[in-house]
């Protein structure tokens, strides 16, 4: 009989992984009978901005959860957004590691205080924290607000404190702390990304 070495080479690959599948118990028939569902395909998914630097690119959120009352979703996976006009679907490095981040034990999710002096820092709630914001941005603004300048002219500045507004903002939200920011007579306002 003659072979060539093609042939040869699809006669010994067949033998060796048919011989070597079905030592490791391996069958080709269980494999195939077995439907696996999408893991993505009971989730819900949500749009949002990558809040690392000041590119603004787009990502998908997908969360697992039964979506009752008082039980919160689950992140299971992010991924690019390939329909935001920024990065197209791709993400860097930082982007790409965002479920690490989001499910890191050592990620702070409540506000913390610090009193002057003080080695430690405590644990306050959401309303302690933005009545403190605020009644120190009024306390600052009431003794650093410039109504009219040396000309006699109205300006209505308050040029002590300023405004950086976070890269996740979409236009929206940046849109509306620049009117806030300004509508208090805030001088220094930025928002890190442009989307």
């Amino acid at each position: 009989m003659q072979v060539t070495r093609r042939q040869f080479f699809k006669i010994c690959a067949a033998g060796v992984s048919g011989s070597s599948l079905a030592v490791l118990g391996f069958s080709p028939t269980d494999a195939l009978a077995e439907v696996r569902t999408f893991k993505l395909a009971r989730t819900t998914e949500t749009r949002n901005t990558c809040p690392y630097c000041s590119v603004g690119c787009g990502i998908l959120i997908y969360s697992l959860g039964d979506k009752s009352k008082n039980a919160p979703a689950e992140i299971i996976h992010i991924e690019g957004d390939p329909d935001h006009p920024v990065n197209r679907g791709t993400l860097c490095p930082k982007g790409a590691g965002l479920l690490d981040f989001v499910q890191s034990p050592s990620r702070l999710k409540h506000p913390e205080y610090r009193a002057p002096g003080a080695k430690e820092w405590k644990r306050i709630s959401w309303d302690e924290a933005f009545t403190r914001i605020a009644k120190l941005m009024k306390d600052d603004r009431d003794k650093n607000f410039i109504a009219k300048n040396d000309k006699g002219d109205t300006v209505n500045r308050w040029v002590s404190t300023g405004m950086l507004a976070a890269s996740a903002s979409s236009n929206e939200t940046g849109y509306l702390t620049h009117k806030i920011a300004r509508s208090l007579g805030m001088l220094a306002f930025d928002n890190q990304a442009r989307v």
